[in-house]
Order: structure tokens, then C-alpha cells, then sequence
């Protein structure tokens, strides 16, 4: 089944605890802390595969967290760092932040991983806060915690050509008669409801070719599927705009032309402005003087007289090889799609420097903020020395001086995370 839009949620891995160890031996039974750092957790990445043609596996695992880093140990042993974690896409797969829809990965080239989230760092070991004054200290680091964030990943189908028009003008015919595509064909509307891709080879070259479901009038605005058909072409060099010429479907050839490219105009300028081969199809439901007719005033109306048009039948096979000859020409000439260039986001920018300072209800002054988030990772509150570190870096951070900022004073209540404690200046 083909999925081309999925949402799913995505975590790095949490960083491994710093350790609370001391050397012990039967030689030495008050050795100093030995305790080691924990390790980093695990990255996220994304990495776009060939073999992969639809977002269809996410619609039942929705989500996916790297490995955890490790706990550190004795003896200064560092946690061993989680495994990152590797998603794989279709390429073409774009990568959006659910909240603010900025790009995190544009993923056009196989095997090349982006990375979207890091994991967290490992805590430090008490054997970082021993000092000459703190020759023992019974605390250590907890490793940095992540967050979950969801992400959009939607699939833009790569091809160099696209073949666009009316449904049921004959392109999924051509393409299974130019390639090595299989797609489902019936004589009604919207047989094709999926972009499908084929390989077509021309001599010693090849190209490949999508199929984009039919679009009709308002496809732009959303109308039928047009949002979600439109976004596959949205990366092909060459348009190959086919055109029931025989007009039996009871629609006027040259309208439908002007149609087409209004709804490419109006979803994407880079569309409109994108080289055309028209493709006459059906033409052996013409007679020659009929479709010479027809041929005729089409040229008379038409702004480009340098376009290529083609005369096809996918039934007798007519004008086949020349519209194959047509495409390669011209796929020779343009260059090949580039990446756009995506705007860095850091979607985990972790906050370690914000500060806030606000007096409750009850009078008590309340501190939190990534500064605080941050520097009560190496603390242990409810131990005294610990806690005697935590005070002095209050101080040395300048929170004590925002404290009297705001208006505190011997004997106000302060409350930090879980913790509250008298202000004595």
C-alpha cells in the first residue's frame, strides 16, 4: 500500500548517570572517589533508501527512540555510549517539526544520514567534584535527559519526468509501454491513484519517468487530490503534458492544456516555467485528416510555437520511440534537480542559560529556568554537601543577587525544583 505522508515521534537517547564510587582495595580501604563519567546517549538520523517506495511501514510503528547511554562505573570506567539510531526513508522523504513545519531533512540522496536529534550527554562521575576542600564527595552528574518531539515525514517523488494531464488520458499506458512499470490500467477515471515510477532506457541510457495521478480543475486548491498529487512533480526536470486529442472524453484539447498548467501555476510557479513536450494521446481514434485538423488549430492557439509536440498511440505504438528520442534530448540539456538548501533548525537546542524569578502566591520566591535545569543535574539536594556546593554556585552564578533584585530577604522562603529553603543573606 502506498503511503506518502506519516507522522511520527522520535527521541535521542538519555545520557548515562555520572557515577558515586570510591577506590577500595585490601590495601586501601579510604581511597579517593573513583567514580566515572556515563555515557552519551544515542543520536537520531534519517538515511533515504532506493529499495524504499512508500511511508507505508510508519503507519504501525509511530515511534522510535535511540539508546540509552550507560551508567558510569568504577574505577573511572565511562559509561559505554548508546547506539545511535538509524530511520530509513524512501529518497524524496522530507522531514518536518510538527509545531513549527520548519525542515529538518530534505533526504534526495541515498545513504547519506542527517542527523535531527542529539543525544544526551553522560552525567559526570563524583571523581569531577573532588577538590582539596572536597576530598570525598557523595554526589555525581545525572546524564541530560531528551525529549520526544513529532516530526511529518512526506514522500516528494524523484523522477526526471513527469507526465501530467486529465485522468484517463492514457499515462499509465505509456509509461507501462516505455518502461519497466506494471501500473494498474482501466478505461475510467482515476485508475491511478498513486504516482508510479518506471525506468525508461533509451540505447545505452535511462531516466526515470513518473506517472502523477490525473489532475483536474481547482488540483491547486485541493480539489480531488490535487494537493497530495501535485507535490510528486514537484522535483522533475522535464513535463511531458499529455492530451487526449481525440476528444471523446467530451473536453476541448486546448482547454484542457490551458487548464493543466493554470493548476501547476497556481500549486508551484517553478512548475509552470518547467520545460514541456506535449504528447497528442488516442490519436488512433482519429482519422488523419480529422487529427490533422485538430492538429492544426491547436498550433494556431498555442503562445509557444517552438514547443515539441509528439502524436501517440500507446495502442499501435505510434510516435512511441520519437517521444523517448524528444525526452532524452532534453533531459541531456537540462541539469539535474539540486537540493534545495534547508535552513538549519535545531530542533532539541538545549536551554542552559535561562533564568526566572517569580514570587508565588504565598509570598515565596520561586527560581527555575535552563540554569537551573542544568545545574541541579550535578546535585544532590537532600545531601548537606552537596547541597553546600549548590548554594555557593547560587552565588557564584549571580542568582543570589537577582534573588535580592526581585526583593527577597533574610527569612523569605526560596524554592528550587522540589526543594525550599530560608534566604539568609
Amino acid at each position: 500500500m502506498f503511503l506518502d505522508v506519516a507522522k511520527i515521534k522520535i527521541q535521542a537517547g538519555n545520557g548515562g548517570d555520572g557515577a558515586v564510587s570510591f577506590h577500595r582495595t585490601k590495601l586501601t580501604m579510604n581511597g579517593g572517589p573513583d567514580g566515572g563519567n556515563g555515557g552519551k546517549g544515542g543520536d537520531v538520523y534519517f538515511v533515504a533508501k532506493n529499495d524504499l517506495n512508500t511511508l507505508y511501514s510508519f503507519k504501525f510503528k509511530t515511534k522510535f527512540k535511540a539508546e540509552d547511554g550507560e551508567r558510569g562505573g568504577k574505577q573511572l570506567c565511562t559509561g559505554k555510549d548508546g547506539e545511535d539510531l538509524y530511520i530509513a526513508v524512501p529518497c524524496g522523504t522530507v522531514v518536518k517539526d510538527v509545531v513549527s513545519n520548519k525542515v529538518l531533512a530534505d533526504l534526495t540522496e541515498e545513504n547519506v544520514p542527517v542527523k535531527v536529534l542529539r543525544g544526551g550527554g553522560g552525567g559526570r562521575g563524583n571523581n569531577f567534584y573532588a577538590t582539596p576542600t572536597r576530598q570525598a564527595p557523595h554526589f555525581a552528574q545525572t546524564g541530560e535527559r531528551t525529549k520526544m518531539f513529532e516530526v511529518v515525514l512526506e514522500l516528494k517523488t524523484i523522477a526526471d519526468v513527469g507526465l501530467v494531464g486529465y485522468p484517463n488520458v492514457g499515462k499509465s499506458t505509456l509509461l507501462s509501454t516505455i518502461s519497466n512499470a506494471k501500473p494498474k490500467i482501466a478505461n475510467y477515471h482515476f485508475t491511478t491513484l498513486v504516482p508510479n515510477l518506471g525506468v525508461v532506457s533509451y540505447y545505452d541510457n535511462s531516466f526515470v519517468v513518473a506517472d502523477i495521478p490525473g489532475l483536474i480543475e481547482g488540483a491547486s486548491e485541493g480539489v480531488g487530490l490535487g494537493h497530495e498529487f501535485l507535490k510528486h512533480i514537484e522535483r522533475v526536470r522535464l513535463i511531458v503534458h499529455m492530451i487526449d486529442i481525440s476528444g471523446f472524453e467530451g473536453r476541448e484539447p486546448f482547454d484542457d492544456y490551458l487548464k493543466i498548467n493554470e493548476e501547476l501555476e497556481k500549486y508551484n510557479e517553478k512548475l509552470a516555467k518547467l520545460p514541456q513536450i506535449i504528447a497528442f494521446t488516442k490519436t488512433d481514434l482519429l482519422s488523419k485528416d480529422e487529427l490533422d485538423e485538430k492538429l492544426s488549430d491547436f498550433r494556431k492557439k498555442i503562445k509557444n510555437k517552438d514547443i515539441i509536440i509528439v502524436e501517440i498511440s500507446s495502442i499501435t505504438g505510434k510516435g512511441i520511440n520519437e517521444l523517448k528520442s524528444q525526452m532524452w534530448k532534453m533531459l541531456e540539456k537540462l541539469p539535474k534537480t539540486k537540493q534545495e538548501s534547508v535552513e538549519t533548525f535545531i530542533i532539541d537546542e538545549r536551554d542552559k542559560t535561562s533564568l526566572e524569578i517569580t514570587v508565588e502566591k504565598d509570598g515565596a520566591f520561586r527560581v527555575s529556568g535552563g540554569l537551573i535545569d542544568n545545574m541541579v543535574r550535578g546535585i544532590v539536594l537532600d545531601d548537606m554537601e552537596s547541597f553546600a556546593y549548590f548554594q555557593r554556585r547560587l552565588k557564584q552564578d549571580g542568582i543570589i543577587d537577582k534573588l535580592k533584585e526581585k526583593g527577597a530577604k533574610d527569612g523569605d522562603t526560596i524554592r528550587i525544583k522540589e526543594v525550599e529553603f530560608v534566604f539568609t543573606d
